[in-house]
């Protein structure tokens, strides 16, 4: 039977897989033939530095995509066709080249990306090219979870239960792609070249593979089945840095070398059986859902804080709030779990959840910092940032965002490394220079006896450093920081009675 358009170009960019691909899906079945691309978009990597470690995985999920292809297809000239270019430019000459009519893609939903996909779609409009987009990073996107009253939800709770009901006990649908594997396309000679090498596009190595990641969907899948012996202790074990809790999916959801239908129908599968641990991360997986929606329904939050009075805050300036910046950066607070949470972040591109948002904390109302200076570190330095989660993680600790902690509430990092590092086996982890302190010891080096320290060779100011603030002195200026951001409301209040 005669398909929709004769060629068409799926255009991969954070949905690099075959398995479950809705864009790859959709394109099989409304062409007869197929092409694959990835662009290496140089408005993304022209400004990194030349070492990144998501570029490198990026890079090794294309060689594993690019064999699968050729696999697939079995042609001498099958595989992916990648290019390093700017993507605005490459998409429309590349399907005048290959003669194509319609290109599909995944929907993305940050600002800078549904830009270029204007641009791209304008362009190709232009020579009579559709492009199509279709949902594939999330479950439900955009508007398709409102309240009652039919706007968007901007509180969490409320949004689960939402979420929850309109998914209901049925996995959702995959979209398959083998028994229409016969539309892929060879490549043509002029593009039927290897995945280029970093070093090919300006990159070099990074430690990726000694950290033990995996890119691609095999990376991904050993996670998997890893996690799936776990899965059930996941309530019990996901806050302690030091267990193996997390699924560390992260990263592969967020280049898409797994697919979220996938990882939703597992954690539904086992909640139905009775698994606590399940229900507990299935809701993570709905936070996901919650801050994409929040980021397309409420694009302002990019620049500004999701409630408009906290942008009022006063934060510290000056060559002292850039040293206690710098000292945060570089896991010198003098604080143990803070600053071993920032090594684990520096060496490895990963930070646990729990850290998160104890460093966070730390930074925004210890040291009276703008949250966007440590959203902005945070995302040059994880393996897994994505903007929606990572706006919404700092807007959370910062208190200026949907569903925040109430700025009164601050954590104690002392608090925190006695409940969920009690041991301190995380922190001698990263801080090797306190592995000899007792476990008692270990949170706070500034409190321990002077023999202790001395028994652990622990010269504080030296081998490591004391603390940049004081946490009673920083816990009353950041409730008179916060105290100040009503003054602003309410005078409006008052002007208007």
């Amino acid at each position: 039977m005669q398909k929709e358009f004769h060629t068409g170009l799926v255009w991969l960019r954070r949905d690099l897989r075959l398995q479950d691909n809705a864009a790859l899906s959709a394109a099989l079945e409304r062409c007869d033939r197929v092409h694959c691309v990835f662009v290496l978009d140089r408005a993304i990597l022209d400004p990194l530095p030349r070492t990144d470690r998501r570029v490198e995985f990026i890079r090794e999920t294309l060689v594993e995509l690019d064999a699968q292809l050729r696999v697939l297809v079995g042609k001498a000239r099958a595989g992916l066709i990648v290019l390093h270019d700017f993507a605005t430019q490459a998409i429309p000459r590349l399907t005048e080249q290959l003669g194509v009519q319609a290109v599909f893609a995944a929907r993305d939903y940050e600002p800078q990306a549904i830009g270029r996909d204007t641009q791209v779609r304008e362009a190709l409009a232009a020579s009579g090219v559709a492009l199509f987009q279709v949902k594939d990073h999330v479950i439900f996107e955009g508007r398709e979870i409102l309240t009652r009253s039919g706007k968007p939800y901007g509180v969490f709770t409320p949004y689960l239960r939402a979420w929850l009901d309109r998914l209901g006990v049925h996995a959702p649908t995959a979209h398959p792609y083998a028994p229409r594997a016969g539309a892929l396309a060879e490549r043509p000679p002029a593009l039927a070249r290897p995945v280029p090498e970093l070093a090919d596009f300006g990159f070099a190595p990074t430690n990726l593979r000694a950290l033990g990641i995996q890119p691609g969907s095999r990376g991904a899948d050993a996670l998997l089945d890893d996690f799936w012996q776990r899965m059930d202790h996941y309530d019990r074990w996901r806050d302690y840095p030091a267990v193996k809790g997390p699924s560390y999916l992260s990263m592969h959801l967020r280049f898409g070398t797994i697919s979220i239908r996938a990882l939703v129908s597992l954690a539904l599968q086992r909640k139905l059986a009775g698994s606590a641990g399940a229900a507990i991360w299935l809701n993570e997986l709905v936070w996901r859902d919650f801050y994409f929606q929040i980021l397309a329904n409420f694009p302002h939050v990019v620049e500004q804080a999701f409630r408009p009075e906290y942008d009022y805050i006063a934060w510290e300036q000056g060559p002292q709030a850039q040293a206690l910046y710098q000292a945060w950066c570089q896991g010198a607070t003098g604080y143990p779990l803070v600053d071993a949470a920032m090594a684990q972040l520096n060496q490895s591109g990963y930070m646990h959840n729990r850290l998160r948002m104890v460093a966070g904390s730390f930074l925004v109302k210890h040291l009276g910092l703008n949250w966007r200076w440590g959203e902005r570190y945070f995302a040059e330095k994880l393996n897994d940032f994505d903007l929606a989660a990572n706006n919404g993680g700092w807007q959370w600790v910062s208190s200026s965002g949907c569903d925040a902690q109430p700025y009164f509430r601050i954590f104690n990092p002392i608090n925190q490394s006695e409940k969920f590092d009690a041991d301190g086996k995380f922190i001698r982890r990263y801080l090797p220079a306190l592995s000899k302190l007792s476990a008692k010891d270990i949170h706070a080096p500034w409190l321990a006896r002077p023999a202790a320290l001395a028994a652990a060779c622990v010269v504080l100011g030296e081998s490591y450093p004391r603390p940049i603030v004081d946490h009673a002195t920083a816990r009353a200026r950041t409730l008179e920081r916060y105290a100040a951001v009503k003054k602003p409301a309410q005078a409006s209040t008052d002007a208007a009675q």
